[in-house]
Parts: C-alpha cells; structure tokens; sequence
C-alpha cells in the first residue's frame, strides 16, 4: 500500500474549542491526505473517539469543562487509551508538565501554540507511522 493510500484511510481526531484553530489544524491534516473529525470539548472528544475509533486524536489541553488530561484519563478508563494523542495547548507547559504528559503512554507528543505547520505535519506523521513526502 501506498503512503498515499495509507495516509487515506487515517482517520483524525481533531478537539480544540477555538474554531479558527480547528480549522487551520483541518486543513493541514486534510492537505497531507488524511480524514478528519472535529469536536469543541472534551465529553464531545470521548464520545467520537470511542464511536469512531479515530487512529490519531490532536487534542488541545485547555478545553472547558472536561480538560485534556481528564479526556486523557476518560479514553484509558473506558479500553480506548490505545489511540494516541498529540497534546495542544497555548499554556507554557515547564519541564515537570512536559515529564507528566511524557510519561502518559496514549501522549506520543505535544505541540505549543501558535502552531508551526512544519510541526504539526511531523507530529501527525510521526504519530500515525506515516513517513514525510519528499
């Protein structure tokens, strides 16, 4: 199978509650060749991820009401922590935050905003075992 048609049938998560960040993290995920879901917060999140079973949630860290990390938590408890996760958020995480997402095993990386395309596009790649187009 191509990386093309390998990148096709990926299906992902997309959860941040500004949609003008949505919007531009869909549209770079969608430009690499991969499908996309979206969703505002994190009851939102859990429901799709486990109706969907998406191969990649980017999951922004801030959210209101259910927050990152208790999504994080929820998807382990509830048999789908298996997907992994690419931490967003504009909050300045110090090296104690970086260990503690590090040592979550769905978090396979995590990303500052404001988002740099190069970075996401790697970051979604790298996490989906999809390799980088020449």
């Amino acid at each position: 199978m191509s990386d093309e048609s390998a990148a096709a049938q990926k299906l992902v998560l997309i959860v941040d509650d500004d949609e003008s960040i949505v919007d531009l993290m869909e549209h770079v995920v969608r430009k690499e060749g991969f499908r996309t879901e979206r969703a505002t917060d994190g009851k939102e999140a859990l429901s799709k991820a486990q109706a969907l079973k998406p191969d990649l949630i980017l999951l922004d860290f801030l959210l209101p009401g259910m927050d990152g990390h208790a999504v994080v938590r929820a998807l382990r408890e509830s048999g789908s922590g298996h997907i992994p996760v690419v931490a967003v958020t504009g909050q300045h995480l110090d090296q104690e935050r970086q260990e503690a997402l590090r040592r979550e095993p769905a978090v396979k990386d995590f990303l500052q905003k404001p988002l740099r395309i190069a970075s996401l596009v790697q970051a979604v790649r790298k996490a989906l075992g999809v390799k980088t187009g020449a």
